[in-house]
């Protein structure tokens, strides 16, 4: 049975909504505008766009913020290609991608055990509490041993992930931005480097990206708090689940609504709707282009009642897109 999860990730991808133009793009945004908003960043979508599409500085906002977000999608787009060449995690991957994250807002520390520098992805040579009172992460000298240990198991996980379903492998993503995040390999970027990676992994996958939203701050922190105080990784798949959820409902529901924003009138939408059932009841194969000319309308317009259609559960596609067939679940109300 599926879970409500896979239920929903099923819908928003037969809705099409993955399809619209930009959509990739608009979506990375997204991802790095939330992950820096949780460290502090309070640059918006809107102002990342103009920064990385326009290449304009942004009044207002301070120098290291701005490299905060344009450091993070230069390590997104790293990590995308190395998503897509399925290319094995390691310490040195990790690192070059952490170099990447903090390229610009690093610094050089100076230890008694030597120095290293954030900006290049050095792993820490000092101990760091996880705020005050709380317990200390992973001590500096285990560090390596751990991330190497990480790399194994991570690299072990992803072996036969053709085989695992939906809901595994975001509970595989979710458990390694935990274990990453826990582990703490370095002085700085920990936050954005584990959520970067659990994207990574779900960009391997093929599944929808989770974004934590800067609103969900508290309770994501909470959630990192509790799993590792109670040594229960359900505590965190929960709040990742959960979020992802809620999310993917909204993006839904949004798209929902803005199917009604083509310039047609109520009646004709309405009408326009009535004769696409009758039409797929008749003819099961018929495409969109040929409704299209039927209804002498747009084929944009017919698409986008075909996807309420299939948003209210009245028709579906089974089969391919080329080759497939429709069919009518049920009348409409």
């Amino acid at each position: 049975m599926q879970t409500e999860l896979e239920i929903l990730v099923s819908l928003y991808h037969e809705l099409g909504i993955d399809q619209q133009i930009d959509y990739d793009k608009f979506y990375l945004y997204s991802l790095i505008t939330h992950s820096t908003a949780i460290e502090g960043s309070t640059i918006t979508e809107l102002e990342n766009q103009i920064m990385f599409d326009h290449g304009i500085s942004l009044k207002g906002k301070s120098i290291e913020e701005q490299n905060m977000n344009l450091d993070l999608k230069n390590a997104y787009e790293k990590a995308i290609l190395l998503a897509k060449a399925h290319t094995p995690v390691t310490i040195d991957m990790l690192k070059n991608l952490s170099a990447l994250v903090m390229k610009n807002t690093g610094k050089e520390y100076r230890t008694a055990l030597g120095d290293f520098s954030s900006a290049n992805g050095d792993l820490r040579l000092l101990n760091v509490t996880a705020g005050f009172g709380g317990k200390s992460y992973t001590n500096y000298s285990k560090v390596p041993a751990k991330l190497a240990e990480f790399c194994l198991w991570l690299n072990k996980e992803r072996e036969n992930y053709t085989h695992k379903n939906t809901s595994q492998l975001y509970e595989l993503s979710f458990d390694a931005h935990y274990n990453l995040v826990t582990i703490h390999p370095w002085a700085d970027g920990n936050g954005r480097m584990a959520r970067l990676l659990m994207n990574m992994l779900q960009f391997e996958f093929g599944l929808i990206p989770s974004i934590i939203l800067k609103e969900d701050k508290e309770e994501y922190i909470k959630a990192l708090v509790a799993t590792r105080e109670n040594d229960d990784l359900d505590i965190f798949r929960d709040f990742m689940t959960s979020t992802m959820i809620r999310n993917l409902t909204n993006d839904i529901e949004n798209y929902r609504k803005s199917l009604e924003d083509y310039p047609e009138s109520r009646e004709k939408k309405g009408k326009s709707r009535e004769k696409i059932i009758e039409l797929l009841s008749r003819d099961e194969t018929i495409t969109t282009a040929g409704l299209a000319d039927r209804l002498g309308i747009t084929r944009k317009a017919v698409e986008k009642q075909i996807a309420r259609l299939k948003a209210d559960g009245i028709v579906r596609r089974a089969g391919p897109d080329k080759g497939g067939h429709w069919v009518v679940v049920k009348s409409p109300d």
